[in-house]
């Protein structure tokens, strides 16, 4: 199966307000080998045991959107192997799906394809097109997702806090996933460069121009997003602490001490002035990907990382909804939310006021636990399907 081997127009109902895969067809994509699965433009519960492939679902869902998906694996890492013994795969991964959107229904395909150089690519295809680049499926779905592995964002490094934010801008800003990209492309150059020399001066200084101009267009698209969740966060969300947002750096310092071409330019003098010390370093010492999100919980002034592990949890959540109440007011339609094991470990008011604010949203989430019973409240508004052994089935 290739990526341009798309999937039929859906069958099903859609409402033109929504933003919502529904169909999605997996081959050889980690325990599946050709699954297809075909849903209405509404919230999805999906219900079974721990391996039973549930997580596996969202992930193949996180791959239209840019990026690395919700696991940030590898590209060969999701091939499907033919048992748990083999050592090569059964093929190469392949993700479609047919997405409504108040535009009108889209059809994307993204999977791995090796190179002529014995490397790997990630391909997409949209409406039967091959796309530039991943940056392009911005401009279609914008995603979001909360995953147990991003229950240690606000106590690891700054990295993951940085994507995290980035993920929020693509919403917004649909061209900040085609900066970034360049940006951090640029960043790998100027640092091998530095590392191998000697290198080209005319070309290094090109790089740094690049970092320069990307960068600092990065960083006021951060800041301002930043700055409208921290006024949509400052609204409350029933039953959720209020979060206070902003992002810190020497960047951003700077941006807010002088106009942004002015800032472009300090950029790259420090780059053209810090080639000694990066070539030592094997990075760059300034730029926005030194920057990070802080995070504090607004009632008692403590930052996010020395609240308790629910409260950090019950944070995220906050800001994710608030977030989606934005998009949803800017883009005429809330973005789809993966949400893995989200209800585990919410006491049942928090549960209650999640549900309802998902429901208040009118788009769609798909959601995943081991116990169906915790999603009791969703019955009637949520679709509930059943996953054992990599087989989905309504229930």
């Amino acid at each position: 199966m290739a990526p341009d081997m798309l999937l039929e127009e859906p069958s099903v109902a859609l409402d033109a307000g929504r933003l919502a895969v529904t169909r999605l067809q997996l081959g050889d994509f980690r325990c599946y080998g050709d699954a297809r699965i075909a849903v209405e433009p509404r919230s999805v519960v999906l219900t079974g045991p721990n391996g039973a492939g549930k997580t596996n679902l969202l992930e193949a869902i996180s791959f239209l959107a840019p990026g690395r998906g919700l696991r940030r694996a590898r590209l060969g890492e999701i091939d499907r192997r033919a048992s748990p013994q083999a050592l090569a795969s059964a093929g190469a991964w392949i993700v479609a799906a047919s997405v409504a959107s108040p535009r009108g229904t889209v059809r994307i395909g993204t999977g791995r394809e090796a190179t002529a150089s014995g490397g790997e690519r990630r391909i997409v295809r949209i409406d039967g097109g091959a796309a530039k680049s991943q940056a392009a499926l911005a401009e279609h779905v914008n995603l979001v997702w909360l995953t147990p592995l991003m229950d240690r964002l606000f106590i690891e490094g700054g990295s993951a806090r940085r994507r995290f934010l980035d993920r929020l801008v693509y919403g917004f800003d649909p061209a900040h996933a085609g900066r970034c990209a360049a940006y951090e492309q640029a960043l790998r150059e100027r640092g091998k460069l530095l590392r191998e020399g000697p290198y080209d001066g005319a070309w290094l200084g090109a790089l740094e121009e690049n970092m320069a101009g990307h960068g600092i267009a990065i960083a006021v698209a951060r800041l301002q997003v930043a700055a409208r969740l921290d006024m949509a966060c400052a609204d409350g969300v029933a039953g959720f602490p209020r979060a206070a947002l902003a992002v810190a750096g020497p960047v951003e310092e700077w941006l807010a001490e002088a106009p942004a071409l002015a800032v472009e330019e300090r950029l790259r003098e420090r780059l053209l002035g810090g080639r000694r010390q990066d070539a030592e370093s094997g990075g760059a010492a300034f730029g926005p990907h030194r920057s990070d999100l802080r995070v504090r919980h607004a009632a008692s002034g403590a930052p996010a990382e020395q609240c308790s592990t629910g409260e950090q949890k019950a944070l995220l959540i906050a800001i994710l909804l608030a977030h989606a109440r934005l998009q949803t007011a800017a883009r005429g339609a809330a973005p789809i939310m993966l949400l893995d094991e989200v209800a585990a470990h919410l006491d049942r008011t928090r549960r209650r006021a999640l549900f309802a604010e998902l429901e208040a949203l009118g788009g769609q989430s798909w959601l995943t636990g081991t116990e169906e019973e915790l999603f009791a409240d969703l019955r009637g508004t949520a679709q509930f399907l059943t996953v054992r052994d990599a087989v989905v089935a309504a229930t």
